[in-house]
Order: C-alpha cells, then structure tokens, then sequence
C-alpha cells in the first residue's frame, strides 16, 4: 500500500512543478528524484534521527524557457523592452535576485506607464523574497493591472505568484481574470484554462479534505 501511496504523491507533486510553471527540463530532474528518494526511504528509512543543519548556498535558478516563451506571447517579442527581461533573467538564473528586482526598478523608473514592466518588477520581487509576495510586489503587479486593465498578463503573473507563494485560495480570481480578458484563439490561453483548472481541483480537495477532518471536541 506504501507504494501506491508514493505513486499517487508523485503524480501529485508533478502535476504542481507544471502549475507553478516549473520549466520541462525540471521535471525529468524531479520524477527522478521522486524515485530515488521513494527507494531510498524503502531501504533504509530512519525518521527517529534528528536533522543536521545545512549550510546556505546561492540559490540559482534553471532556465525557464516555457516562462519565458509564455511572457512574450503575452507582452510581445523583440520590444524595447526585451533588454530589460533578458538582464533580469540572467540575474535571477545565476542566483541575483536582487539585482534583478533592482534592475527592473530602474526599467520602471525609465517607463513608468509600462504595464509588461511594473509586472516583471513584481515577479522579480517574488524571487527576491524567496517566492514571498511581498506588499512591494503586490504594489508592483496592481499598478501593471491599473496601467492595462484590459491585458491577461499582469492578472496571470500575479495569480502565478502567488501560487508560487502557496497562496492558492488568492491566484483563483487573478487567473479567472486573465482567462477571461485572454483574445480568443490566444495560443497561451488554453495554457490559462489549464492552470485555472489544476488549481480548481486543488482548492476543492484542500475543501473537501478540511470538511472531512475530524473536528476537535470540546473539553469537558
């Protein structure tokens, strides 16, 4: 039965590297360790040892084509404001997320009516907190929805950050409104539809698992 259950996890956990929008190269790295640590455990489990603290490391990041690819089908390709993109992409993939966060500040402060801007500063700032979103990049991504009320980019990032966050219950009106405003026959709005589905099923299992848990009696 052990099995089984390491086998519905590991379903699980990468259909979430696909919602979080995990780049595909990840995924190959994550079934294995998947299956390593689920053999590992098998063989020699110890869950009595207490943990030994680690040391921190850089933490860089792994190229992010489909991100990347999803960013200029929404906002374009081979703008003026590519320049700005690729540097904070580079930044963040060699572990500078604050550089980045920087960099797009500047960009911003250069084109502050830039809706494709304010919402990279925000998704940078996402990084730069650890995957928070922080009241600075919710000012960032509500300033792009202020600046293009019209566009499916700012609400579909901002929903993907806070996915990324854990704040799943918060992405779900983000991504029905970028799925709503998407042109019909966008090539990246079915992409939208299918997030928006996955985190549909994920909210209404965390729902039925709460309304399933044994409640608390009370003391006597």
């Amino acid at each position: 039965m052990s099995w089984i259950i390491l086998a519905a996890l590991g379903a699980i956990a990468l259909g979430l590297l696909w919602l979080l929008g995990a780049p595909r190269a990840l995924w190959t790295f994550g079934a294995a360790a998947l299956m390593l640590g689920a053999a590992g455990y098998a063989l020699q489990a110890r869950p009595g040892l207490p943990g030994a603290p680690v040391s921190a490391a850089k933490k860089t990041r792994p190229d992010d084509a489909a991100l990347r690819d999803l960013r200029g089908a929404m906002f374009g390709r081979f703008t003026s404001i590519d320049a700005s993109f690729f540097a904070a992409d580079a930044l963040v993939r060699g572990g500078n997320a604050e550089k980045a966060a920087r960099l797009m500040l500047g960009s911003v402060r250069a084109s502050p009516n830039d809706a494709a801007l304010w919402t990279w500063l925000g998704m940078t700032l996402v990084e730069a907190d650890d995957q928070t979103v922080s009241p600075a990049a919710g000012v960032a991504f509500r300033r792009a929805m202020v600046l293009a009320p019209a566009h499916p980019g700012p609400p579909f990032f901002y929903g993907l950050a806070q996915v990324r966050a854990g704040n799943f219950a918060a992405a779900r009106p983000l991504w029905r409104k970028a799925l709503a405003l998407a042109p019909e026959g966008a090539g990246y709005q079915r992409d939208i539809a299918i997030r928006l589905a996955l985190l549909e099923q994920l909210l209404e299992m965390q729902r039925s698992g709460e309304q399933t848990a044994p409640q608390p009696q009370p003391v006597r």
